[in-house]
């Protein structure tokens, strides 16, 4: 098998199991495909998924990167987040049909002395680094290992200490590698629906709850990348000790990347993706980050 072929299954186990647990996607799909927005769900386009990690030796970025630098990603930029105490870089694909791929990383050395510990005491069971054990050219086992936590699950106690700190620590720490957003490509659709103004109100219409941390629409400073995402979905979560509790799990992001300056002429129908703002940008990351804050999933 190829390795494009295998980079499909290892992403539609990744999707698969994301609409599972987020509803949400479901939801939108089937209203665009009912207002006529899309024939069917096969023509939208993910601009990128993410994936959040938690800066830890044989863990974070440096581990989880391997899997998509193995299927032919390039690395590109890097982005600092102070207040979040995160790193992240974001990848392009091999291909343009591909999504871009973005992964932040706690950084756990920031953190007070009794969260690290906390983070520590589940994270030491990992000796050396999971990847390097891996068969990359075995997507069954790539699948599983995007969806099996590397540590024991934790207790409510623990879960609740480290949200106090960090939310997303505490995320992370119960919900693993599971895919922390997929993101819809808004300006290719049909005229009346293609720029996130348009988008986000038909969103609304249909009951569609958004975050609002930096406004709905986060815009970056050149004002060519627009983003904005739903909050979050509660999730049920049984831990260690077997009590249950509803907590954040994942969200749906929504981008417009607008046209660069050389190409503002060209027909729309010969737009591809180089014509159009490419990475990413700190300040708006910053406030998407925030869909799985409870100040914005208390909003549902």
């Amino acid at each position: 098998m190829s390795i494009d072929k295998d980079l499909q299954i290892v992403m539609q186990g990744l999707v698969g199991r994301y609409r599972q647990r987020v509803p949400d996607v479901g939801i939108i799909l089937k209203a665009m495909v009912a207002e006529g927005i899309i024939a069917s769900e096969a023509e939208v386009e993910n601009d990128h998924i993410a994936f959040r990690t938690l800066g830890v030796p044989h863990l974070g970025v440096a581990s989880l990167e391997k899997i998509f630098l193995h299927f032919g990603y390039t690395k590109r930029d890097y982005y600092f987040f102070g207040e979040k105490k995160l790193n992240a870089w974001w990848y392009a694909p091999p291909t343009p049909g591909l999504p871009r791929i973005f992964i932040s990383e706690l950084r756990v050395g920031d953190l007070s002395p009794k969260v690290q510990d906390i983070i520590h005491a589940y994270t030491k069971c990992v000796p050396s680094d999971p990847v390097d054990s891996l068969d990359l050219s075995d997507t069954t086992a790539i699948d599983a290992y995007l969806h099996t936590s590397s540590w024991e699950v934790p207790t409510i106690e623990d879960y609740k200490a480290l949200a106090a700190e960090s939310e997303y620590a505490a995320w992370v720490i119960y919900n693993r590698y599971y895919l922390n957003h997929f993101t819809l490509s808004v300006h290719n659709l049909k005229a009346g629906y293609d720029t996130l103004e348009a988008f986000n109100a038909f969103l609304k219409r249909k009951g569609i709850v958004l975050n609002t941390s930096g406004g709905e629409i986060k815009v970056s400073p050149d004002g060519l990348l627009l983003q904005s995402s739903t909050v979050a979905e509660m999730v049920e979560a049984t831990f260690k000790n077997g009590e249950t509790q509803l907590i954040p799990g994942s969200y749906v992001e929504f981008a417009e990347r607008k046209v660069l300056e050389p190409f503002r002429n060209l027909p729309k129908s010969d737009l591809k993706r180089e014509h159009r703002r490419e990475g990413f940008e700190a300040g708006n990351a910053d406030k998407i980050f925030e869909s799985t804050y409870l100040e914005q999933v208390g909003k549902r």
